[in-house]
């Protein structure tokens, strides 16, 4: 299939917003499968952050060499080459399993290792010649060039720029590799990424998806956020392991509730008739986050690449899609299916 040929032809259009998180990133696999199976539905932009981002590039590149059955191929592709069985060396594995465990920690000896190291040096000295398998990594799969010549699906990928602390959107129409690893830095693993000089390191800090980019690049006013990250856990955490992993939860959260907060309090003004004209677009926000069905995995199973764990999560995120769906297809277009106040308070 040619691009020209390519075309959405859904009755509904909406944004996808896809939030970063190792692994578990393989429930928004299974959320975006089964929202390009659901042939109702339009995708007109996304914007990502960390596995968040990777899914985004994966699914137009899919789309661009094959509609809506080659984004579903490419984001199988894309999947099964992380897994633990794809074939990669034992370092290029233990380093590859950090860079999508968002932060996480293992029991294994060499993952304890890099924890050690980490906490009392830097990349730039346990790691000085920058080796990141990622990046080949990243290149096989994806081809750049595609993304940045796709018309049909709207990609924005999120950084944190080191030298201001401001979160740095990139458009595709320059999108690179090392834009997405950008977004996926972990300044205790890898050196900061460059870009034009500048330095950059995860974008989960600052935009957790960015939000802010829909609202002035799109024609819908819907955004479904992919959520990885749970907002509430009821119980303290009481162990080092156990501390760090819900203060990384907060921390990946935190500028996802300050637009949430944003979003709510400009509707309101809607509303009260206090803004009003066509320069204003009330967004319908809506979330899919799956929270009861991945519960019962522990944030250390951010590590597990085993193909099995990953269909998994697939399949979970394609069910509460489904279900999802069923529920709330009619609302699309009308109005917002998440209560913005309950979400951020």
């Amino acid at each position: 299939m040619t691009d020209s040929k390519i075309d959405w032809n859904g009755e509904k259009k909406i944004n996808l917003a896809l939030q970063g998180g190792g692994s578990h990133g393989a429930f928004t696999w299974g959320v975006l499968d089964c929202l390009l199976e659901d042939k109702r539905i339009d995708i007109e932009a996304i914007t990502g952050t960390s596995a968040g981002a990777m899914n985004a590039v994966v699914l137009a590149q899919g789309y661009m060499e094959g509609g809506r059955d080659g984004a579903r191929k490419s984001l199988e592709k894309f999947w099964s080459s992380i897994c633990e069985e794809s074939g990669l060396t034992s370092t290029q594995r233990d380093i590859l399993d950090r860079m999508f465990a968002g932060w996480s920690f293992d029991s294994s000896p060499i993952q304890m290792w890099i924890n050690f190291v980490s906490s009392f040096s830097s990349p730039y000295d346990f790691n000085p010649l920058n080796i990141n398998p990622l990046r080949d990594h990243l290149v096989k799969i994806v081809d750049f060039e595609k993304i940045r010549a796709c018309k049909d699906i709207k990609l924005f990928i999120a950084a944190t720029n080191v030298h201001s602390g401001k979160i740095a959107v990139f458009d595709q129409d320059k999108l690179t590799a090392d834009h997405v690893l950008a977004s996926a830095c972990l300044p205790t693993m890898f050196q900061a990424v460059e870009i034009d000089g500048v330095p950059y390191w995860d974008g989960g800090y600052m935009g957790n998806p960015a939000l802010f980019p829909l609202f002035y690049n799109t024609k819908s006013s819907d955004i479904l956020i992919v959520q990885i990250n749970p907002i509430e856990r009821l119980v303290t955490p009481r162990t080092a392991h156990d501390i760090q992993n819900r203060l990384n939860e907060i921390t990946f959260n935190g500028a996802l509730m300050g637009e949430l907060r944003a979003i709510d309090f400009v509707n309101r003004l809607i509303d009260s008739k206090v803004l009003s004209g066509t320069r204003y677009k009330r967004p319908f926000v809506h979330r899919i986050d799956g929270a009861d069905e991945t519960a019962i995995f522990s944030a250390a199973s951010k590590l597990d690449t085993r193909w099995s764990f990953l269909v998994k999560l697939r399949d979970i995120g394609r069910a509460v899609t489904k279900a999802w769906l069923d529920e709330n297809y009619k609302k699309i277009g009308k109005e917002g299916t998440l209560d913005l106040r309950m979400a951020y308070q």
